[in-house]
């Protein structure tokens, strides 16, 4: 019967780990569906190993024969002796445990007994909690030493019952923070029942939702909350009049039907554009010229900017951590699965199952990584050369598709407004939309058909699992990322007349005005229906793509009918989904200020229908990778979506000049002219103390001292690695001389045996 990839792990891992000496107990793997265990032996036989192959190969039965077997010499070794020792008064690992209440007795009696007489008696400078015991001992030792001091009273509420009490109150709010995490619970199913990949994207998403309540709280309390308690509500511009820079109407005159009100709802135009949504609403200055609009408009910018990269790089960095321990194999040992990976806390049927399955899929993750090494180290130089030949024809393949996507993002943007500009287009509402949500449709059928195309693509490319995620995200990322900046580029030609400010139609006011009277308004629009259609499309595909499928698969028998209805849940696609939608958010939370609590919105309306979904239409993934990736790479990905969103806005606000007829930084040169100038207002101390900051007598000294402290961190991070792999050879180099002693001793004993 063929195995599969579950059970093919499972037998793998019984395969990967030998029985040697005395197995140390663990309570909870009977509860696991992964059976890693030697071949029984006879009670009296002995069993002489021998290795297969080479060094470094597994140990396999070579049938009974003379002399001690080498689990029995490994069992008699100090080292041995020293891990099964688990403190005084206690069986060591591998002896018969007797019934829990009768080993307690017996363990309590022999402390009562000969307590003073113990030779493993701690010194009584040395602290309880310093022992090398388990926790048993050291409770029996605290009984001990309770009974044998005289009790002393407390004085104060120390001793009362209250003390008591408020110290139980006090670790219950002490867990409070943790209960009061989003959706624990339920990400604690998906990673058991799902694998670690799945959970990653679940909790990213739960990470994303956090920094969108973020950004709408600043921007609330900077900008929206003064503006509707200060006032005035500013009032549409005039109808037609005209100024230097031309003449801006966004408020819709007369009778508006309601195709056009359902129009300008899903294009951001109309009634919609002069509302707090956008840029333009924004006057310059409030009632009684005190609170500076322009600056808390342009501060809550930089501010959730900030926050969000300092929590995205402090997930990166705890993400990095178990990334290294990874990739250097300290954490990748079987034992270490085995010995360490369970939580003794977990308590009722329900969590044991999901960490029962969480560790099978761990097992199973490091047993297929081991798989493709080895097919990769026994290939021939023929075979490397064929495959490197195969990557570069499948890496030329890519770039030519990833070439022709953006060629047509680009001609979706209509960049010389022919579409636009057409009669019939201008006379019918739903042309005229689907015109203009031409670049969203492309760029989203774009992102759900290239996607499945670069995972096959991939798979072909001879690449371990988590390589392949890796390698699939980036082809993925630069997909959608890269899509949006041609479509950015796009608007930037349109708005600076091709990066010519001497051109006749940007003479005037340093932009096209006849085109995009107020630009700003116009890219937060376009941010507005590329978030607005991907909600869209997150809704669309389950009803109209999975739930079909699923429902076509139960119809239909045999092969076909499973093929047809076995779905997997896709974690690179879904991650770059979430990276696409908050790089949305970033590019356009300038323009658009109530952006990232529209996000929010659409995360939990992502989060539930992700789930849905996954429990009703997905089964697990057959094949995963490892948490370790997950943690550190998506964040990463974000990272970037993070650094490619910040150029465009930083260009904004530092380069192209301000419409002259809308937001509040129309009567600047640029827009980042507003701080310099509410920097004039201050005191004198203060506005030398600014202006320092941003001289080169700050910055080349500061640069200075980071790049002496940045050298001192990579000596000192260099010379620990050094240190740390001397300690790993010394210590392989001692167990591969345990092994070869033990191997020596079985030989020379057979030897005399024989003679």
């Amino acid at each position: 019967m063929p195995l599969g990839p579950q059970n093919s792990a499972q037998s793998a891992a019984g395969r990967m780990i030998p029985d040697v000496g005395a197995a140390r107990p663990a309570p909870p793997w009977p509860y696991l569906g992964t059976q890693i265990s030697s071949p029984a032996v006879a009670p009296g036989t002995e069993t002489r190993m021998e290795a297969r192959g080479g060094p470094g190969e597994d140990w396999i039965p070579r049938g009974p024969g003379p002399g001690p077997s080498l689990s029995a010499l490994l069992s008699e070794l100090p080292s041995s002796a020293t891990v099964r020792y688990r403190g005084p008064g206690i069986r060591p690992w591998g002896d018969p445990e007797p019934p829990l209440e009768q080993s307690r007795q017996e363990s309590w009696s022999q402390w009562q007994t000969a307590p003073m007489a113990s030779p493993e008696k701690p010194p009584e400078s040395q602290a309880l909690r310093e022992l090398p015991w388990p926790m048993e001992a050291k409770k029996l030792l605290w009984r001990l030493q309770a009974l044998s001091r005289p009790a002393k009273p407390v004085p104060g509420i120390r001793g009362s019952k209250g003390a008591l009490l408020v110290g139980r109150v006090w670790a219950r709010l002490i867990g409070v923070p943790k209960m009061l995490v989003p959706w624990r619970s339920i990400l604690m199913k998906i990673g058991g029942q799902y694998g670690a990949g799945t959970e990653a994207y679940f909790g990213l998403l739960r990470f994303l939702l956090g920094l969108n309540i973020l950004g709408a709280l600043f921007q609330g309390v900077l900008t929206l909350l003064p503006l509707l308690l200060l006032g005035p509500i500013p009032g549409p511009p005039s109808s037609g009049v005209t100024k230097t820079c031309g003449s801006y109407d966004p408020v819709p005159q007369g009778f508006v039907d309601y195709v056009t009100h359902l129009t300008n709802l899903l294009s951001g135009e109309g009634h919609l554009e002069w509302s707090p949504l956008f840029y333009g609403f924004y006057p310059v200055q409030l009632r009684g010229g005190t609170f500076q609009l322009p600056v808390a408009y342009l501060l809550s910018t930089f501010v959730s900017g900030l926050l969000c990269l300092f929590l995205i790089l402090r997930r990166s960095m705890s993400g990095l951590k178990q990334t290294l321990l990874s990739e250097s194999g300290a954490l990748t040992s079987y034992s270490h699965r085995v010995f360490f990976a369970w939580d003794f806390g977990l308590q009722g049927s329900s969590p044991v199952e999901l960490r029962r399955r969480a560790i099978r899929y761990e097992l199973q993750v490091e047993l297929e990584e081991a798989s493709m090494r080895k097919q990769a180290e026994a290939r021939t130089g023929a075979q490397r050369a064929g495959l490197w030949m195969t990557r570069i024809l499948l890496n030329l393949l890519v770039l030519a598709l990833l070439g022709a996507a953006f060629y047509g993002v680009y001609q979706a943007t209509d960049p010389h407004k022919n579409l636009q500009e057409d009669p019939v287009v201008q006379a019918t509402p739903l042309l005229k939309l689907l015109i203009a949500y031409l670049p969203s449709i492309f760029i989203s059928t774009a992102n759900l058909i290239l996607p499945p195309v670069f995972s096959l693509i991939t798979s072909l490319e001879g690449y371990t699992r988590s390589r392949q995620i890796q390698f699939i995200l980036l082809r993925t990322v630069f997909l959608r990322l890269v899509s949006l900046v041609v479509l950015l580029v796009s608007l930037w030609d349109q708005i600076t007349c091709g990066g010519k400010p001497e051109a006749e139609a940007c003479a005037t006011c340093g932009y096209d005005y006849s085109i995009l009277p107020c630009w700003e308004t116009r890219v937060g629009q376009e941010m507005y229906k590329l978030l607005l259609f991907d909600l869209l499309t997150c809704l669309a595909v389950p009803l109209l793509i999975q739930f079909p499928r699923k429902l076509l698969g139960s119809m239909c028998g045999g092969r076909l009918g499973r093929l047809v209805k076995t779905m997997e849940f896709q974690v690179p696609e879904e991650v770059l989904g979430l990276v696409y939608g908050q790089t949305l958010v970033w590019v356009g939370g300038f323009y658009c200020p109530l952006l990232a609590l529209l996000n929010t919105v659409k995360l939990l309306l992502t989060f539930y229908l992700k789930r849905f979904t996954l429990f009703a239409f997905c089964s697990p993934a057959s094949r995963t990778f490892r948490a370790s990736t997950a943690n550190f790479f998506f964040p990463l990905v974000l990272l970037l979506g993070l650094a490619i969103s910040a150029v465009p806005v930083l260009y904004g606000i530092f380069v192209i000049p301000p419409s002259k007829l809308c937001g509040p930084f129309r009567d600047q040169p640029n827009i980042w002219a507003a701080i310099p100038n509410a920097i004039q207002g201050l005191s004198q101390g203060a506005q030398d103390f600014l202006f320092f900051l941003g001289t080169l007598s700050f910055a080349v000294p500061l640069m200075l001292v980071s790049s002496v402290l940045m050298v001192y961190t990579l000596t000192l991070a260099t010379s620990y690695g050094r240190l740390v792999s001397k300690l790993k050879g010394h210590l392989k180099m001692e167990s591969e001389s345990k092994v070869l002693l033990a191997q020596k001793i079985v030989e020379l004993s057979g030897e005399e045996r024989d003679l």
